[in-house]
This record gives C-alpha cells, structure tokens and sequence, in this order.
C-alpha cells in the first residue's frame, strides 16, 4: 500500500482514491518535491539495489541471474491482473504496489514502460453507477414514491466501456506515481500505428522521447476505436506480429523499443505442461522454444482477451526479436507486492523463456531422479548400502591423486578471494581422505542395521499387528561452503539410509566437488542406483532451492553462520536442520586442575579455530584472577597468537585491558577469544543461556558435584566435562561421519549421523479388520499388548 510522504493523517491509498473511482473524477493530489526521491529508497519496502545497466541489445539473456542487468523493461498488466474479482472496477492495492515497484525500479536508473489493461472494467463501473443514478431518478419521477423497483442493467458495449474509463484510469495511474515523484505519460495504439510506417516512426520517437525525461510511458490498445480480432496466423514471423490484445501489443512494444525484459502478469504462477488445476500439472521454470508440443493449454483467463497460449506465442516473438520474457502471477497477494523486483533480481519466479537450453537436466528434474534412485536405494539389502559405501572409501584413496589435484585448482583460484579460516576448510590433504575413508567405513558397519528396522510391536487384537519401522527422510537438499570432504560423508550418510540427496556446493570447490561426486557416481553404479545422489551444477540461487518444498523434504546447512541464518528465512515449508552459531564457552571453576586447563583451551581453541565446535568464549571463575594458573591460560594464548578480547566484567579488573568485546554473542571463527569473569558455577550457566548458541559448552574442575549440576542444568546439545569442545563431532562421536550439527529441539540434536536422517512409518497386518467390530457392542477387544521386536544377525 502506499504511503504518503508529504502530509501526515492522509488515508491509506486504495481508501482514498475510492470514492473517485466511483465517481471517476480523481482530485488534485499534493506532489512530493523532487528532493523527496531520496527518501522513498528508505521508507519504500522494496530494497534498492544497485547494479549495472548497460548492454548492447541484440540477444535476449540466457539466465535469469543476467536479468539484474535489464535496463529497459516492458510491464504488461493483464485484465485479471489489473481488475477486481466482480470485473466492475480496479483492484486498487494491487495497482498500488504494482506502481511502488516500477518507480523503485525507474529510480534505479531503468527505464520503465507499462502495458496496462483495466479501462473497459474502469467504464464499466462508471457506466453501471451512472445508469443506475439514472434508471433511479428516472423511477422516482415517474412513481412519484421513494420505493424503486428493481433495476436492470442493461449489457454494455466493450468500446463503450473503454472510452468511458480510458481518462479515469489513465487518472489513477498519475495520482499513483506523482507518490513516487515520477510523471507518466499515456499513449493510445492500435494495430495501423505499428504497420504504417510513419506512424510507427512516431510513436518510437515519442517513446524514446520520453523515456530520455526520464517519463514511464503508460501503453494501452484504443479500445474506444480498436477493430475486430485478427487471425493468428502473423504471429509466425518475426517482423510482423497484429496488435489483437495487450499480450501482442506488449511484445510488439518490447522488440519496437529494444527492450531487454518483458514481464506479463497474468493470473497464473506462470506457464504449465498442462491446464492449471489438473491434478499432474507441473510449473515450467525455463521454457525454450520448440517446447510448444508439450504443452497442453486450457481456457483463457477469466476477463480479457488472451489466453495463455496467446501469451505464450507472444512472448516466443519477443524472444526471437531479443527480448527476455517472464510470465509471472501479479495477483496472489503474498508475491504481487514484490513479484516485478523479485523478477529484476533474477528469483525463481514465473516462467522464464530462453533461447539456450542447458547442458544438462534442471533441478527440478534432479530433484524427480533423488527420490527415484532414493527408494531405489532404500529397497537394497543393507549389505548392498554397505558394499556401496566401501567402495567409495577405496576410490578416495586410490584415486588421491587426481582429487589433490583437483583440490588444488580451487586453492589456486580461491588465493586472495577467501579468508584464511575458509582457505583451510576448502584445503584437502592425504591425511583428510585416509580419515574420510575411515569415517565412511564406520558408516558402512553401522548401516546394518538402519533402513526398515523395527523399533515397536503391538499386538492390537487377535490376529491384528503393528509395527513401527525405520525410513528414510526422503529427499536431502545439503548446501555448504568451502568443505569439499563434507561430499563425501553426506553421500555416505544418505546412502546408508536410503534417502536421495541433492548436493549444493560453493563455486569455490567447484574441481572437488565435481571429481568427488564422480566418484560417489561410480561406488552407487554398481548395485543400480547412480542417480540416489545429485550435484546441483546449474545457476539456481540458494533461495531458489529453498522454495522446491514439492521436492524436498529436508534442507541441511553446512557452513557460515550468515548462510544457515539465510537458509533457515528463504525455506518455506521445508524443515531446516542445522545450527546457525557455535558459540562454545568454557567455564574455567575454582577447582580446575592446573594441569588440565591450558591443554583443554589450547585444543579447544587453536586446533582448528575456523570449526564451529571451536572455543570462543572462555568464563573464568573470579577466584582464579591473579593467580598462576589465569597466568599460565594467558601465557598460552599469546605463545599461540591469539587475539584476546575483555568482556565487561573481566575489563573492569584489569588497568590495562585487551580491547572490550562490542558483543559477548561472536562467534569469531579464527585465532581470537573473549574472556569473562563470573562469580560461580550457577553465573557461568546463566552466561551461557543468555549469550551462547546451545551448541557446545564444557566444564574445567575436579568438584564431580559442581561438574554433574553444570552437565544437569546446562540446556545446550553438547555439554562435556574436563574434555575439549572439539570433541563435539559425529566422527569422534563414533558416528562414521555428520551431515551437521543440530541446535534443534525436534528429530535431531547434536552431530547428527545416520540416525538423524530416518524417520518411521506404521505397518498394520490384519484379516478383515474393522473399527466397528470394536464398539461397545462389537465383538472384538482392544489388546495392545507389547510384542518383542527381533533382532536383526549380520554375522
């Protein structure tokens, strides 16, 4: 909705342009000073970004990521789009937050056009009220009583209606933009202003025109005066396409004027393989020319005069003629407010028409042969899984060479771009992938017993069984960063329990990343199952992955805080598995053993400082300060170069502190700490809760009853006591391997192994069962009696 910046107490939009609707006449709006742009980038809820916008017209853009670089853009608003469901008038606050999103766009510095429907439902209102006033008065004079009789409104003619609305619609559109400090300019065409040529000279040269003053030219088609439908049979070429509706004048406009992007809105997510509803239809994110065939299409929209089809062909001619298209739903009012910048920013959104098919099969495809090789995969023996697995880790070894190699590619590209922490998780050594194949063939022996075990027997009456067995999840979308050997313990783990696996990897480990799920290829091809896992190797924005909740069943992060945290906002209805901090403390007690401590906080700090179960915050209890053992941590700490920041209780016994912590919640990922004094062993656990991310805490002291009520009362999903925070790990868990570490409180928490990637389901054996026979005159009984569960040989 919009918001006004001049004067305060106005009504919102959509409540005061009402009553001019109605009455057709729209008042005289206050103007904003052209010093108020600055400020609708701040308060306008669209975010203002800034990208270039230069490009040699000529080939449409082959990506939705290239669609940031759109500079002149045509917006076509549909009739559905534009109107009310009753088709008698506008839908304002669509049209509000329509025009919100082209004047944040045109403030970019882009050039803006809009193709707009709604004049022939604009009249149509208008006309309705005035006949209505009319038959009214007319009856009241006539009856001589205040009693109407009721009235009939008569059908009324399309060009009529559009002659009527054209000046109150073309009204609206002006009060909206004046909002925004934008004038808008309105243009009137019809099929001869195209196929004469002077009169098409014309028209480019007023659109060009205006568009240099920096002007949105607001198009439509001269209902008033527009001749019958022509046949489609021009939609064929390239240089001549008949302006029939505002779909073809849209893409007309769009190629006359160069444009990079064409966005029609209509009342549909976009295109689909078969008429939307029908139970198998499938959105069509990338539609390539030539792909006409499988495509089967319904009904036009509910108001207007094109259909999908006709859209379809249009947008192919604006294509050939080297404009992008996207068809997008501008009417479902939890997109319509963002769906055109959404677009611009190169989301999934809508149907996006290519003219470059790629290389391979699309996510959505990926994503339809996980599940399949997945249940595939689930229906092996668990000798089969675990034969898989153990192949897997002897190609890791045995092909060493080759994955170093390409391992050291990515190093080489990655120098000076990544952080030294990142440098080190992107880093792959011998001694990694002899540990990998350890870890994998741990997961193969635990495999043994995972898919299909049965937890619980119930007797429920004679003859009537139940069990609840194991499962896979389903499908594993697992994104990471900069962690190529997290390939290959993933695999292992999706492997060992059945689910099918989608692979998100950092472009930064690209080589790695694509020799290691070669190999994972390889170990599944040979019981059958090679397309269980995939690697997603096209441009899909993470964002975009999160939203296939059709094809998903759980997102597990693996990487920087700031990811998960963006994961965990962009998935919507998909569960997301995983921590978005390690804040790690370690509280130092009274009754720390000397010799214990530096070893403690030295591995738990500098081992690896870049692991999210590394050390960050170090609590020592205030009886220690001054003493040799606070010397000796400190001692150590500088020996081994790290950077020791004072938080507020620590600083204030100190004359010469280190620098003061700006945040005791920092999780710092390198050779850096925060130290902070508490009074006890209780102030040390409301630290803990207070300013830690329930991942890994630990407890220093030799008092077992101080140690048991910090393990007790420490609501974390790691708790260790006289043991380092690094041992908060699936492979030293004796997990073989973790997909990641869960803060969650549901399914999963901790490193999570094979375990946490199974679910259950319910098998019911019976003969002839039925609810009725257990009323309270039926003949059966409710037993649920407990029946030993079998144990499963693997000898």
């Amino acid at each position: 909705m919009l918001r006004y910046l001049h004067r305060s107490g106005f009504q919102p939009f959509s409540q005061r342009l009402l009553p001019c609707v109605q009455s057709v006449a729209v008042p005289r709006l206050y103007p904003v000073q052209p010093s108020a742009v600055r400020h609708v980038r701040s308060w306008s809820n669209i975010p203002f970004i800034t990208v270039p916008l230069s490009r040699a017209h000529g080939k449409p853009f082959a990506h939705r990521s290239e669609l940031k670089h759109a500079k002149r853009i045509v917006v076509k608003l549909g009739s559905a789009v534009v109107t009310r469901g009753d088709e008698c008038g506008l839908a304002l606050g669509r049209l509000a937050s329509i025009v919100e999103q082209v004047s944040v766009l045109q403030n970019q510095g882009r050039e803006m056009m809009l193709v707009t429907s709604g004049a022939v439902a604009f009249g149509k209102q208008r006309l309705r009220h005035e006949i209505l006033l009319s038959q009214s008065v007319r009856q009241a004079l006539h009856s001589g009583q205040n009693q109407l009789k009721e009235l009939a409104i008569p059908v009324l003619e399309a060009r009529a209606c559009a002659a009527a609305g054209q000046s109150g619609l073309m009204a609206l559109y002006e009060a909206m933009f004046t909002q925004y400090s934008i004038c808008a300019a309105q243009i009137l065409v019809t099929n001869l202003d195209f196929h004469d040529e002077q009169k098409r000279r014309n028209l480019n040269g007023t659109l060009h025109e205006l568009l240099r003053m920096n002007i949105v030219p607001i198009v439509n088609t001269n209902d008033a005066v527009v001749p019958p439908a022509e046949p489609n049979s021009d939609l064929q070429g390239v240089n001549v396409i008949s302006v029939k509706d505002n779909d073809s004048l849209a893409a007309r406009l769009a190629v006359e004027m160069k444009t990079d992007l064409l966005i029609v809105l209509s009342d549909v997510e976009g295109l689909f393989d078969s008429p939307p509803g029908t139970d198998d239809a499938k959105l069509i994110d990338i539609f390539y020319p030539g792909d006409q065939q499988s495509v089967t299409f319904g009904t036009k929209s509910r108001v207007g005069l094109g259909g999908m089809e006709a859209k379809v062909k249009a947008a192919l001619w604006a294509l050939q003629g080297g404009t992008s298209v996207v068809i997008a739903n501008g009417t479902h009012p939890k997109v319509s407010g963002h769906v055109i910048t959404d677009i611009v920013e190169g989301k999934k959104v809508g149907t996006f028409f290519s003219e470059v098919k790629p290389a391979g099969p699309t996510v959505e495809q990926q994503g339809e042969m996980a599940r399949s090789g997945g249940r595939m995969l689930a229906t092996l023996e668990p000798e089969q899984r675990a034969e898989i697995i153990h192949h897997l880790a002897d190609l890791l070894t045995d092909q060493r060479e080759e994955i170093l190699l390409a391992n050291k590619k990515d190093l080489e590209e990655a120098e000076g771009r990544l952080a030294t922490p990142l440098l080190k998780r992107l880093s792959l050594s011998t001694s990694k992938l002899n540990s990998l194949a350890i870890g994998l063939r741990q997961i193969a022996a635990s495999s043994q017993d995972s898919v299909g075990r049965v937890l619980r027997r119930t007797r429920i009456a004679k003859n009537l069984e139940l069990e609840q067995v194991t499962v896979p999840i389903g499908v594993l979308l697992v994104i990471f960063e900069s962690r190529p050997d997290c390939l290959p313990q993933v695999a292992a783990l999706a492997i060992a329990s059945g689910n099918g696996l989608l692979l998100k990897g950092g472009k930064e480990a690209a080589h790695s990343n694509r020799i290691l799920h070669l190999l994972t290829q390889e170990a599944l091809s040979i019981h059958g199952v090679k397309d269980a896992i995939q690697l997603v190797n096209t441009r899909e924005e993470v964002e975009d992955l999160c939203r296939l909740d059709k094809i998903i069943d759980l997102i597990i992060p693996r990487g920087s805080s700031q990811l998960v945290r963006d994961i965990q906002k962009a998935a919507k209805g998909i569960p997301v598995m995983g921590h978005s901090e390690g804040i790690c403390h370690m509280y130092v007690d009274s009754e720390a053993s000397v010799d214990k401590v530096t070893r403690l906080v030295r591995d738990s700090k500098c081992e690896y400082p870049a692991a999210c179960n590394a050390l960050e915050t170090l609590l020592i209890h205030r009886d220690l300060l001054r003493t040799p053992l606070f010397d000796q941590i400190i001692d150590m700490l500088r020996v081994e170069q790290v950077k020791i920041h004072a938080g507020p209780k620590f600083a204030s016994y100190l004359t010469f502190s280190p620098s003061e912590v700006k945040s005791l919640r920092i999780e710092y990922g390198d050779l850096e700490v925060c130290i902070e004094v508490v009074d006890s062993v209780q102030e040390a656990i409301d630290h803990i809760h207070k300013y830690g991310s329930s991942h890994t805490d630990v407890i220093v002291t030799e008092n077992e009853k101080t140690a048991e009520f910090f393990l007790q009362h420490v609501d974390s999903a790691c708790v260790f006591w006289n043991a380092s925070t690094r041992f908060s790990d699936g492979y030293r868990f004796g997990l073989g391997a973790e997909v990641g570490i869960s803060t969650s409180r549901i399914h999963a928490r901790g490193p999570v192994g094979l375990e946490g990637l199974l679910t259950t389901k319910w098998l019911l054996r019976g003969q002839d069962h039925v609810v009725s026979d257990f009323s309270e005159h039926g003949s059966l009984k409710y037993l649920h009696e407990n029946l030993p569960v079998p144990q499963r040989n693997f000898s």
